[in-house]
This record gives structure tokens, C-alpha cells and sequence, in this order.
């Protein structure tokens, strides 16, 4: 007998730039709808996690990026979260455009990230796993 999950699956991608700021997206749609967070979202049927990740960050970013270990996993109501930190792929656009579920995107630094409105938790939730913007 196969026991299924009762949650989702999403990813998150952990993106900093060169200067150590902290890729982020203002969310256009609930959950969150109008607050920040990391980019990411549901991992699509016949994906791995990785895959869903390179897709999910071009959508809502523009941006090619290489995922790399996983940073954490976090519950949010139906959702399990697979945050990975990732890297900017070499030769790829460097600065993110808002796309898809996102109706901005930017890399923050720490004082841009504290003026902003994230979703709940998320502060807690990086700072434990230490990945706040760098600078």
C-alpha cells in the first residue's frame, strides 16, 4: 500500500548575487498575496525537486540558476517547502524581472530586506538556517 502525503510540494530557490543580497519576489497571488518572499512554488507532476526549482525561478524571476543542496524544508498550511540555495548560472541575465506569480522581484540587502513586508515566518525561518542577505 502507498502512503501519499497530505501536503503539496513546492520549492523555494535561495539566490544571492554577487554582493550577497537575497533574491526575493513580492507575491501577486495568495498565499501571501502582496508580501515577500523567497521565489519558488509547486513541484509539477514528473518533476524532481531541482527541476521544479530552474523552472519555477525563470517563471517568476527571469533568471537561470543552478540548484544546489537543500537548504531546509518548512510547512506552511498544505505546503511542504524544499528551499534550496542556488546559484546564478554563468552567462545568464544577472538582474530578476517579475513574471508569472510574482508582481516584483529584486536582490535586497539587509536594509532593504528590513523595510520590507515578508510572510510569516520567514525571517525566523532564515535566520535559523543563516541565509539572510550577506551585506
Amino acid at each position: 500500500m502507498t502512503v501519499r502525503s497530505q501536503h503539496i510540494a513546492c520549492v523555494g530557490g535561495i539566490v544571492f548575487d554577487p554582493d550577497g543580497r537575497l533574491l526575493l519576489v513580492r507575491r501577486a497571488n495568495e498565499p501571501g498575496r502582496g508580501l515577500w518572499s523567497v521565489p519558488g512554488g509547486r513541484v509539477e507532476p514528473g518533476e524532481d525537486d531541482h527541476t521544479a526549482v530552474v523552472r519555477e525561478l525563470a517563471e517568476e524571476t527571469g533568471l537561470v540558476v543552478r540548484p544546489g543542496p537543500l537548504v531546509g524544508v518548512v510547512h506552511r498550511g498544505p505546503y511542504r517547502i524544499a528551499d534550496y540555495l542556488c546559484t546564478l548560472a554563468p552567462g545568464g541575465p544577472s538582474e530578476p524581472h517579475a513574471g508569472d506569480d510574482a508582481d516584483d522581484a529584486r536582490f535586497v540587502d539587509r536594509a532593504g530586506y528590513a523595510g520590507l513586508d515578508v510572510v510569516d515566518g520567514l525571517t525566523e525561518t532564515l535566520h535559523g538556517w543563516d541565509v539572510l542577505p550577506r551585506r
